[in-house]
């Protein structure tokens, strides 16, 4: 006769199959209470998604083909540049929006690794790094298109409001990023610099930039990239940037011409991020170790991997 098991260890065999699915399980829970709280928003109409297709088969019939004549230059004012590329509303609008997004990553950035110095718990009193905090919080607390709004109603229309409002919103971003990370950077530099009897902006300049500069700088190009994308919407409220053009078509429902803005729009960031890989790699190098690059992966291994370890290669073959 078989012994009767162990209700103990079957509670523990239990146990340890929910601990092996307890990600599928937390997932599966919270997908179902997303769908029961998108229900009592909608009243239960799910109805709509049906209606919903249509109208998106119908704005997809009138957008493509794309118009490409976004891209000719425009009938006025007169055109003076060689290529007419420059003259036109895709190029203007694209470049007005990259313009604001820079100019605000920048006086953002500055802003924030300011605040961020401040907000450090690991580098500011208690009472000092609450009280920035707060202040960060109600900067990024309304987005920057609220922003736009803001600055449209006190200066007026124009690339100015645009840059304003996104500068706001990167400094409250950016510094919650900033003093987190300047949070997790270790203890032992921080004692030492200060056992050496260093000011606080002596700390922050020659040891906490310097071992968080990574984090910074991947910061920078996300926010940048962030505002880039964001600067076609707050070009809607009359902030500046290719969102002017867009609302404008729009209006009339010249859905082709909004579709091919946004295709440029969509090559421009994949462009950014492109560009915003190859700054991070710079400080991204470990040891005497070169990262891959596209070129690289069409050569031979052997060559590829002298390449990126050098002469550790050469002299193992030997």
């Amino acid at each position: 006769m078989r012994d009767s098991e162990n209700p103990v260890d079957t509670y523990r065999g239990i146990l340890q199959i929910l601990k092996s699915f307890q990600v599928l399980i937390v997932l599966v829970a919270l997908t179902g209470l997303a769908i029961l709280v998108t229900n009592g928003l909608i009243n239960g109409d799910w109805g709509r998604l049906s209606g919903g297709w249509n109208n998106l088969t119908v704005f997809l019939s009138e957008s493509l083909p794309p118009d490409w004549s976004v891209t000719e230059p425009r009938s006025y004012p007169v055109c003076e540049e060689d290529i007419g590329f420059f003259c036109s509303i895709a190029f203007i609008g694209m470049m007005e929006t990259i313009k604001i997004a820079f100019a605000a990553t920048v006086f953002g950035f500055i802003g924030a690794i300011l605040l961020s110095s401040l907000a450090a718990r690991n580098l500011s009193p208690t009472w000092l790094s609450i009280l920035v905090r707060i202040l960060l919080s109600a900067m990024r607390s309304l987005p920057s298109l609220i922003w736009a709004i803001l600055f449209v109603i006190v200066i007026g229309f124009g690339p100015l409001s645009g840059i304003l409002a996104m500068t706001f919103y990167t400094i409250g971003y950016l510094g919650k990023l900033q003093y987190e990370a300047i949070e997790g950077m270790e203890s032992a530099p921080l004692e030492a610099s200060r056992a050496t009897g260093l000011s606080h902006p002596e700390i922050f300049t020659n040891v906490v930039i310097p071992q968080t500069s990574n984090h910074l700088l991947s910061q920078m190009m996300f926010m940048f990239e962030y505002n880039v994308r964001h600067g076609t919407v707050i070009g809607i409220v009359g902030a500046g940037g290719i969102g002017y053009f867009i609302n404008n078509y729009l209006n009339f429902l010249m859905y082709d011409k909004v579709f091919a803005l946004l295709i440029i729009i969509f090559v421009v960031v994949v462009i950014i991020d492109l560009l915003s890989m190859a700054v991070r790699s710079f400080v991204n190098e470990q040891g005497d170790v070169r990262r891959p690059s596209w070129l690289t992966v069409l050569l031979p291994a052997k060559h590829a991997a002298e390449i990126h370890h050098g002469s550790a290669v050469k002299d193992e073959s030997e």
